[in-house]
């Protein structure tokens, strides 16, 4: 997981550059951000899944050789940059706002926004309604809705999942997770579910069990409810919006997703103007993981062509 000479415990001096290497750590609205920079080049920032998943799954080795990569460490996934609310009010606006401020401190011109899972659904939001900064936005495994669309298209791959894996003895387990997702209400039991369901994230887990096995156990997570401060789902449907679309987008899917499939990556390349759309044909949903290489080039090569600043965007 973490292959980078960079210690992943570095912790950058409070005097240092916005984008040396290292955890940088500041407050905003009461709350603690922290985000983490690894490798050299052009900015790229990512923003890991969930909501409540912990950012350091989402290390990429393969892309620091080529980019500065800034993980964002989002609120509430460490206990000192937890809303009043929690675990509610983890809107979309609500990221995309510390986003902003996020990126502002990084002093740069312009950089690109790499979002995976429900970090693709900010990413989709932040480019809609905050442009302005990006050169260009990479939507990893993200969908244009949620809610009852979204899940049944989810439970119709899970389906095929158990059909295809039904002789495995390990398939139980992860069906019982996802019988468990609507009963979360606290990290232990949002983090074993998200442990429990992860070899359905994998195009072949089982094919690859000892090396697939290590990233599962590093997994952590936070109870996020997905409900506004009100109570209400923070729901999705960005179908119109993504038409209007100004910013440079590459879509990113595995052939063998289950939760944010090959439906959603075609309908949003679809929906984007002129967006490219790349299809990692042996992974599930952790491309950067199971073909980092391939995930990697293509991400670096958008980055590289896109990174002329748009002074005309809007």
């Amino acid at each position: 997981m973490n292959t980078s000479t960079t210690p992943s415990s570095a912790v950058a001096a409070p005097d240092t550059a916005p984008l040396s290497p290292g955890t940088h750590t500041y407050r905003l609205g009461g709350l603690v951000q922290r985000y983490h920079v690894y490798g050299s080049g052009p900015v790229c920032v990512a923003h890991s899944g969930g909501p409540g998943i912990d950012w350091e799954y989402m290390r990429m080795p393969a892309l620091e050789e080529h980019l500065t990569m800034v993980y964002v460490e989002p609120i509430g996934t460490a206990r000192d940059s937890r809303l009043p609310s929690h675990p509610h009010g983890y809107t979309r606006e609500r990221y995309s706002s510390f986003l902003e401020t996020l990126i502002n401190r990084l002093g740069v011109p312009s950089v690109h926004l790499l979002g995976h899972s429900h970090g693709a659904f900010v990413t989709a939001h932040h480019a809609v309604h905050r442009p302005r900064q990006l050169a260009g936005i990479v939507l990893y495994e993200g969908a244009p809705v949620t809610g009852a669309e979204h899940g049944e298209e989810a439970a119709r791959m899970v389906e095929a999942f158990a059909a295809k894996h039904a002789d495995q003895p390990g398939l139980a387990g992860v069906l019982a997770a996802f019988g468990a997702m609507s009963g979360m209400s606290d990290d232990a039991q949002t983090e074993a579910v998200a442990k429990g369901v992860l070899p359905s994230y994998f195009a072949d887990y089982w094919g690859d069990e000892e090396r697939f096995a290590a990233f599962r156990d590093a997994v952590r997570a936070t109870y996020i409810s997905g409900l506004d401060e009100d109570g209400n789902p923070d729901a999705v449907d960005d179908r119109v919006a993504l038409k209007g679309l100004t910013v440079p987008a590459l879509v990113v899917v595995g052939r063998h997703d289950v939760i944010c499939g090959m439906r959603w990556g075609v309908e949003l390349d679809e929906l984007i103007p002129d967006s490219r759309l790349l299809v990692l044909e042996n992974s599930g949903h952790m491309g950067h993981v199971e073909e980092p290489r391939l995930f990697a080039d293509a991400v670096r090569d958008f980055v590289l062509d896109t990174s002329v600043p748009q002074s005309t965007r809007a």
